[in-house]
């Protein structure tokens, strides 16, 4: 009923995200979604369409996950609820055109997902990003206490974001394998239908799909909405 519901207003507020399809707004966004939660490769959902009497080939699916992927997110961003206050920050790796880039991503003790960045690099430049997507959009609802590893960046990225303040007043910072446990089988998650051999094959197309994993994550905790 949600993927439904976000393809019936994604259709209605901006009908041009659907011009020029063949197929109907809730039909792509359904195969879009069985590519992102599950751990399906892009022919894997073309035989099921097939199986359906519907011929859909692979290359169209990949590109209606480039294009309705980060629109779901975007949407569906709307409507996150305010975190706990106490988060965990970690990064995990990701295979790109043969090379490690790293994903970045937070959550609060009770495991739902404050934000993410997919970075190139994992330095001071890369930390200060993130913490500048996590916060600049609702700077009241900073975090109070953030748990991270022994990461050398975050310390000074902290501590501009309270100079700038992106943070009104200085969290408490933890560092901790411990709790740090959650949120790095979190990542397990997110990666579990991330593309197993040669991993994605540019920056782009991986910065566009994570948005999609990170939606349907949401949606597998029980996405917590805000509003109606």
């Amino acid at each position: 009923m949600i993927l439904s519901a976000i393809a019936a207003t994604l259709k209605r507020r901006a009908r041009t995200n659907f011009r020029g399809r063949h197929y109907e707004a809730a039909l792509i966004v359904q195969a879009v979604s069985w590519y992102l939660r599950y751990p399906l490769s892009y022919r894997d959902i073309e035989e099921l369409f097939l199986e359906r009497g519907m011929e859909v080939d692979h290359s169209t699916l990949n590109r209606c996950v480039l294009a309705y992927a980060p629109l779901v997110e975007k949407r569906l961003r709307q409507f996150r609820r305010p975190h706990c206050g106490s988060v965990r920050v970690d990064e995990t790796y990701i295979r790109i055109r043969g090379q490690w880039r790293y994903l970045y991503r937070t959550v609060d003790k009770h495991g739902q997902t404050v934000d993410f960045l997919l970075a190139a690099n994992r330095d001071l430049d890369a930390a200060k990003r993130f913490f500048r997507k996590m916060l600049k959009d609702q700077p009241l609802l900073a975090p109070d206490r953030i748990g991270t590893d022994g990461a050398g960046p975050y310390p000074p990225a902290i501590a501009e974001s309270r100079e700038t303040g992106l943070l009104p007043r200085m969290p408490i910072h933890y560092v901790t394998k411990h709790l740090q446990q959650g949120i790095e089988s979190d990542h397990f998650r997110v990666k579990r239908a991330m593309p197993r051999i040669g991993g994605f094959r540019s920056f782009n197309t991986a910065r566009r799909t994570v948005c999609g994993f990170e939606v349907m994550l949401w949606l597998r905790k029980g996405f917590g909405f805000a509003g109606a």
